[in-house]
């Protein structure tokens, strides 16, 4: 009987764990798919920063694009050119893609790097530089850092975009909500 309690609890586990890796996203077409349904659609608001907006692409990094009229594909090609590959998401743990391409859409590169870099010194012993580079120090500093403590930090960096700029403000619960979800 002790036998087949044993087997069974092993079983559970090792089904836990599949599906466990099935629910994390860790490709990037896994991911943009998501990226994409968390940014929206076509918006022009004069308060935000980014001006005129679609996929999360904005008129103010891509001047020579499109916005209004810019297709899904072509939102995933920039994604993928400008953002993915430069941010080196693939040499991530897998289970912090998600997040941490999450973050370099709504940060960038450098600002999500910070994001991992002061998570990465808040755990370990042994600190690095918080410069905003996706270097060996910081993927290797990452190794075993908990996603609950990145969106900790996540939020932690919303919120000083917000006090730093207060007409921000009108974001800040879409920003947490976003922040804790993914």
């Amino acid at each position: 009987m002790q036998y087949l309690v044993k087997l069974l609890i092993s079983g559970l586990k090792a089904l836990r764990k599949r599906i466990s890796k099935k629910m994390t996203l860790t490709t990037f077409n896994e991911i943009i798919e998501k990226i994409l349904e968390h940014e929206g659609g076509y918006v022009d608001d004069p308060l935000d920063a980014g001006g005129e907006t679609n996929f999360g692409i904005t008129k103010k990094f891509y001047p020579n694009v499109d916005i209004k009229n810019l297709t899904k594909d072509q939102a995933k090609k920039i994604y993928h050119q400008d953002y993915w590959r430069p941010a080196k998401c693939d040499e991530v743990p897998p289970y912090l893609r998600y997040i941490y391409f999450d973050m370099c859409v709504n940060f960038g590169r450098s600002g999500a790097v910070k994001v991992l870099q002061r998570a990465a010194n808040a755990k370990n012993k042994e600190k690095i530089k918080v410069d905003g580079g996706i270097g060996p120090a910081t993927l290797n500093a990452i190794q075993n850092l908990e996603v609950e403590r990145v969106k900790a930090y996540r939020v932690l960096k919303f919120a000083s975009i917000v006090i730093k700029k207060p007409e921000q403000e009108r974001f800040w619960f879409g920003w947490f909500r976003r922040a804790i979800k993914v």
